[in-house]
């Protein structure tokens, strides 16, 4: 197969769907690793219920594909990772490779594993999916204007196409600047009076890396490790192990139990980041929403939030007749289009002090690399009635809507139009918000 990689075409060797959907595992820890967790169906694909059939699949919005640290965060690995480094000795048979240790990584680019991850998307979404596509009703592709953003819509393209062989052949119809003054649905840039709490993660952070910084500074003499630095070597071991397509080293450094408190960590950082934890979070997804709502009652957009009026307001670049669309965007944005949506709710804020093992909130099943919602338009027949209904599945887990219907995954579409009463009042005045000196 080929894909697009850092803007080269690559051909790759074809691997198994399930290798792709992370069952064989790189690491026993990967689906701890919050954001930076490849793929993986969190339960296996449902079809719809006896007497329902899917007329549209009206959205799948996707994370684009495992990517190499971005430029922040790698500038705050290498400065943890040189701590280890300049150890004076190491007591430890675990930190016997740092002396001959080279940064390898590139920055925020796909690394070839994101690239097949999209590509089988594709895939999966043509045999899931065939059924509402011919020559005339083709997928329609979006993407924010990010560089590993774009590159995964046109894996995904390439896959879908490659599953029909070769009989449909989607495009990229619309991308999105990310330019700080364009509107963009598929980005979180249009909220500058956003500010993320970072004393829940913090605290957390303390309270579990405390054990960690006592071994590894016994263990790398003369390190100086801080509480700051275990999130920041913990994730190497995803990079590196996502880069390599074999478990890092760093691995070795923590415990199961460790990247399950990590996971925490980064649940909490999200939670604060775009979702329901900070006051300015999920508007930040109205715009998608209102967009959402537009496709599944076929009728113009309405919203004076984050769209762009002139795209979604032509059949060109915001169709509302088709029967299969493709969003992508970042893990940010998804989380705040969740938190709009209603979905994930939380009767309590995430614990800053400890794990709860029932805790619904868990960024690695919400927004992995190549995390993905689908939105299913289906028909039922009641009583020899037809009614349309509205299913969401995150990363194939249905979930219950319990704010539009019985808790049991199905939703009238008139229901599930009246549940969003937050997005369809432009954020109740929240994003307003965004912009008050």
């Amino acid at each position: 197969m080929t894909v697009l990689l850092s803007g080269h075409y690559f051909d790759l060797v074809p691997r198994l769907a399930s290798e792709i959907n992370s069952r064989i595992l790189f690491s026993e820890s990967q689906q701890f690793w919050g954001p930076y967790t490849p793929y993986y169906p969190v339960e296996e694909y449902q079809q719809p219920p006896n007497g329902c059939s899917i007329t549209q699949a009206s959205t799948l919005l996707q994370r684009h594909g495992a990517r190499y640290p971005t430029s922040s965060a790698s500038k705050r690995i290498q400065k943890s990772l040189q701590k280890l480094l300049n150890a004076s000795k190491y007591v430890d048979p675990k930190l016997e490779f740092l002396r001959s240790y080279q940064w390898h990584l590139g920055v925020a680019d796909l690394v070839p594993l994101g690239s097949t991850q999209s590509f089988h998307s594709g895939a999966e979404t043509y045999h899931r999916y065939s059924h509402l596509v011919d020559d005339h009703m083709l997928p329609f592709v979006r993407a924010s204007g990010g560089d590993r953003v774009v590159m995964s819509a046109v894996n995904w393209t390439a896959g879908f196409a490659d599953a029909s062989r070769q009989l449909y052949h989607p495009s990229v119809s619309v991308i999105i600047s990310e330019t700080e003054t364009s509107n963009n649905t598929l980005k979180n840039s249009m909220c500058p009076n956003s500010r993320a709490s970072k004393t829940e993660a913090n605290t957390w952070r303390d309270i579990f890396s405390a054990s960690i910084v006592d071994r590894l500074n016994t263990a790398a003499v003369g390190a100086e490790i801080l509480s700051q630095d275990i999130p920041e070597l913990m994730s190497l071991c995803a990079f590196e192990t996502i880069s390599e397509e074999k478990e890092s080293q760093f691995c070795d450094l923590f415990s199961l139990q460790e990247f399950q408190a990590y996971e925490h960590y980064q649940d909490l950082q999200k939670y604060y980041m775009t979702g329901y934890g900070n006051p300015l979070g999920r508007v930040q997804g109205v715009g998608y929403v209102n967009e959402l709502l537009a496709r599944l009652k076929g009728t113009p957009v309405e919203d004076h939030t984050q769209t762009n009026s002139t795209l979604d307001s032509s059949p060109i670049t915001f169709p509302l007749d088709r029967t299969v669309y493709a969003d992508f965007s970042h893990d940010d944005e998804m989380v705040a289009i969740y938190s709009a949506l209603g979905l994930f709710p939380q009767t309590h804020p995430p614990s800053p002090t400890e794990v709860s093992p029932q805790s619904t909130w868990v960024v690695s099943r919400l927004v992995p690399f190549s995390g993905r919602m689908i939105t299913e338009k289906m028909q039922c027949f009641e009583a020899g009635i037809p009614r349309d209904f509205i299913r969401i599945l995150i990363n194939d887990e249905i979930q219950p809507l319990a704010f539009c219907g019985a808790g049991d995954g199905l939703c009238g579409l008139e229901a599930f139009v009246d549940s969003q009463i937050y997005a369809r009042c432009n954020g109740d005045g929240d994003f307003e918000k965004c912009f008050l000196e």
